[in-house]
């Protein structure tokens, strides 16, 4: 069930469906699936028979595919796409004007002629035949793994994602340098009595398909909601004055956490009127060196003497900008704030707006207590 949950299918019932798919799967959750579309045009859009439907497969995979057909299609409907060879089966995660909306924004910019095809809405037997392909992927991804070693080939096998019709796999592999696989496909061939394909990812594509919780307590980005990867260099921690520390800067898949480019245009936009940190203030106590930057407070800190254990001055940014002026024209102003004067022009009376009362109006006078009288105790005489 892990592997159909991969592909969308979030309980083994949804899977049960007539042979002409109109029991259509009714309750998506899009935990269920990774990088899931949201289709926020869902409450405007009437288009019963789209054009082109967007269709998800295993993991991370998507594809445009047109609807020649002129079927009623949803969010959620099984169906069987064209593939080279065969056919293949997918889930279709986004289906009407949304689609249009979403495919400038991936690398699918072809003309809609130019797209494979929906052949029809899966039935029975093609979901029969898909689960059997699902089962054999775990197997076939230990057992090539093994076949590879044997080969002596410096390569890791990730993942293994079977065509719908059980007919084609896709083996996913990771290599730090080029790979000769011929001679593994020849065995794969054999072996498994399948197509095989060989396509190489990343470290950030392999973290994205296997998933995980980042450090930050939550899923993994890559495997969520990220579908391009962006080069991420040091240069992003620098601008955003992070601590340049390889194990904290680095996620699961060893690589520099996408999050740190989420915020750089913000902060890249503020620095803008920044002036520039290399060149030390002269002042009459010495050169004070630039420490760090309160970007979004406009306050940078420096320090005397550019040690580490000196104290750190907060200097606004227009303070600097005026010490680096003085400093251009020779002169060495005494300190990096100045100290603001404040001169009373008049003196302010200050009034007891709760009351003329005495602060002690509520204590009780212990001098006016009656002090009361002891009598004396009473003598008992006997008589006789």
């Amino acid at each position: 069930m892990e592997s159909l949950k991969a592909r969308g299918c979030c309980s083994e019932k949804q899977l049960e469906i007539n042979g002409d798919n109109s029991d259509r799967i009714d309750s998506y959750f899009s935990l269920c699936s990774k990088l899931d579309s949201y289709n926020w045009l869902r409450e405007i859009s009437e288009m019963d028979i789209p054009e082109v439907v967007e269709v998800r497969f295993k993991n991370t995979r998507k594809g445009f595919y047109r609807n020649v057909n002129e079927l009623r299609l949803k969010r959620g409907d099984i169906v069987a796409v064209e593939s080279s060879p065969g056919h293949d089966i997918g889930i279709i995660s986004l289906a009407g004007e949304i689609v249009e909306k979403q495919r400038p924004r991936t690398r699918y910019k072809s003309n809609s002629e130019e797209l494979r095809k929906v052949y029809r809405k899966a039935k029975q037997v093609d979901i029969d035949k898909w689960r059997e392909a699902i089962q054999q992927e775990e197997k076939t991804m230990l057992r090539s793994r093994k076949i590879a070693s044997d080969l002596g080939l410096n390569m890791k096998i990730g993942d293994v994602e079977y065509q719908g019709d059980n007919t084609k796999a896709i083996f996913y592999y990771i290599a730090d340098e080029r790979v000769d696989f011929r001679e593994l496909i020849k065995v794969l061939a054999e072996t498994f009595r399948i197509r095989i394909e060989m396509r190489q990812i990343g470290a950030r594509q392999e973290a994205g398909k296997i998933g995980g919780i980042g450090t930050c307590g939550r899923e993994l980005c890559c495997s969520t909601f990220v579908t391009n990867f962006v080069s991420v260099s040091t240069h992003s921690a620098r601008i955003q004055e992070v601590a340049l520390n390889p194990q904290k800067l680095a996620g699961q898949c060893g690589k520099l956490k996408c999050c740190l480019n989420y915020e750089l245009s913000g902060y890249e936009d503020a620095r803008k009127h920044f002036p520039e940190t290399e060149t030390p203030l002269k002042m009459s106590q010495g050169d004070a060196y630039h420490l760090k930057t309160d970007v979004y407070r406009n306050i940078m800190w420096f320090g005397y003497g550019g040690g580490g254990a000196q104290a750190l001055i907060p200097v606004p940014v227009e303070r600097v900008v005026e010490i680096r002026e003085l400093n251009k024209r020779g002169q060495i102003p005494d300190e990096l704030i100045e100290t603001i004067q404040v001169t009373r022009s008049e003196k302010l009376e200050y009034t007891n707006g709760a009351g003329q009362g005495s602060l002690t109006r509520f204590e009780k006078d212990s001098s006016k207590r009656k002090k009361k009288k002891r009598r004396p105790p009473r003598r008992h005489s006997n008589r006789s």
